[in-house]
């Protein structure tokens, strides 16, 4: 059954990525300005001629039709070639490479962050239920979902590093300079957790497995930790590998407020410089993560709880 639903699992996830590399080129060609112009340009002094434009045009394959285009850069991808950097000269590979890990740090100490905020507050929220730890933990994500976190970013720039000069304000280095990026990115994901992490710990202490724990005398403490909070944390688990592929999305904006050398800081340059290879590589690349943990993350959520059958 699992071989059975592995299998199916990967055919499913082969359109979602198909769309995702057909939407990604079909929005390059909507993009204003001209390529080839910014490639002949780059780093000279002087004005291109039309000529030249037009010799890179050429040498790019920019004059030939979109779907054509589309069809070969395709073929390539499917063979594991991304293409060349417009801008770098570097295969799209080693660019991503080079700037994966700096983003997969600043992604996984932002979650951490997140759930050593959300899961403590949740489960003491729910158990302390309408208490004065309640209404703070309520507050608290009601606030860290509506803040932007580029904004919170900024602000945490401006107090800590600006005006009190404890941590530095960009860059990355030592554990200090993870401490403002990883708190601004891992806010917001800590007021979804937390919010989710109290509502299904309530319903599972309402259960009549639990009252009876209870009413057989049972501690609070290990009525919590032993019966209820395994099983509450299974649409916990399901949110995370989703919070996960957000957080590598949201370090695009905070890598650019902190300087942080990454795939965000990567992306906004293509962006500038028009480098589409970089691009396109870049959304089919995101995508395969996203679909990577939401994969493995189904698989986990068997493992927490046995009730959750493959394929169901």
């Amino acid at each position: 059954m699992m071989r059975q639903y592995v299998v199916r699992r990967l055919v499913s996830l082969l359109p979602v990525i198909f769309g995702v590399s057909l939407i990604t080129f079909g929005l390059m060609g909507l993009v204003p300005g001209d390529p080839a112009e910014i490639i002949a340009s780059h780093g000279k002094e002087i004005e291109p001629s039309q000529e030249q434009i037009e010799a890179v045009r050429e040498e790019l394959g920019l004059s030939e039709p979109v779907p054509l285009r589309y069809v070969r850069w395709l073929g390539r991808v499917v063979s594991g070639d991304l293409g060349d950097s417009l801008l770098s000269g570097h295969t799209v590979w080693y660019e991503l490479s080079a700037h994966l890990p700096a983003t997969l740090a600043l992604a996984a100490g932002g979650m951490a962050v997140g759930l050593l905020i959300a899961l403590p507050v949740g489960i003491l929220s729910a158990v302390w239920r309408g208490g004065v730890v309640d209404q703070v933990s309520r507050f608290l994500a009601l606030l860290g979902a509506s803040v932007p976190s580029f904004w919170l970013g900024t602000i945490l720039v401006l107090f800590f590093a600006v005006r009190l000069g404890w941590l530095p304000s960009m860059g990355r280095g030592g554990l200090r300079h993870f401490v403002l990026p990883c708190f601004a990115l891992g806010l917001r994901a800590s007021a979804v957790l937390m919010r989710l992490t109290r509502a299904n710990l309530l319903e599972v202490l309402g259960e009549d497995y639990v009252r009876t724990a209870r009413a057989k005398g049972l501690s609070e403490r290990m009525l919590v930790l032993r019966h209820a909070l395994k099983p509450s944390l299974l649409p916990v688990l399901t949110v995370l590998g989703l919070q996960f592929g957000h957080l590598l999305g949201g370090a695009i904006v905070i890598e650019k407020v902190f300087a942080w050398p990454g795939l965000g800081m990567l992306v906004v340059d293509s962006i500038l410089g028009r480098d589409f290879p970089v691009i396109q590589g870049f959304a089919l690349f995101i995508t395969l993560i996203f679909v990577a943990i939401n994969f493995v993350v189904d698989l986990l959520c068997r493992w927490v709880d046995p009730r959750v059958q493959y394929g169901t």
